[in-house]
């Protein structure tokens, strides 16, 4: 190889990791979407949520979620069926009719966590939350 081509192909490299590095700093910068200032897409019952889902999973996804990552913020509401904790520390809130199978779990932020003191198992309640899976 030639001292010039040495020197494109380092020029090449050095381009890439800059251009890496920009990406992995936007990403890591990038500010946070704020979900309780956002106005909500809807409101539901969990039963209607869990019925779109169950029905037709690729067109309820196609509704609700966007590959960009700000999926739809939605208002639900339902009776809690349980209350737990994650890995994270963060508080799990699962919302869950009584003939249903399957419900809605919403997972609080270290941040919004001590909204949800005040909830016990069997109140009704609405959530505002971003919906982030549907499978």
């Amino acid at each position: 190889m030639t001292k010039k081509s040495m020197k494109r192909i380092g020029l090449l490299i050095l381009a890439g990791v800059v251009m890496a590095g920009s990406i992995g700093a936007y990403l890591f910068f990038k500010p946070h979407r704020d979900v309780q200032a956002t106005s909500a897409f809807a409101e539901l019952k969990v039963s209607e949520l869990v019925n779109e889902f169950t029905v037709d999973a690729g067109k309820a996804n196609a509704k609700y979620l966007q590959s960009d990552g700000n999926s739809k913020v939605l208002i639900v509401e339902g009776r809690v069926k349980k209350i737990s904790e994650n890995q994270n520390n963060e508080k799990v809130i699962v919302l869950k009719d009584e003939r249903a199978k399957v419900g809605v779990s919403a997972t609080f932020t270290k941040a919004t966590t001590a909204n949800t003191q005040s909830i016990k198992v069997g109140d009704i309640v609405k959530i505002k939350g971003a919906i982030t899976a549907g499978n």
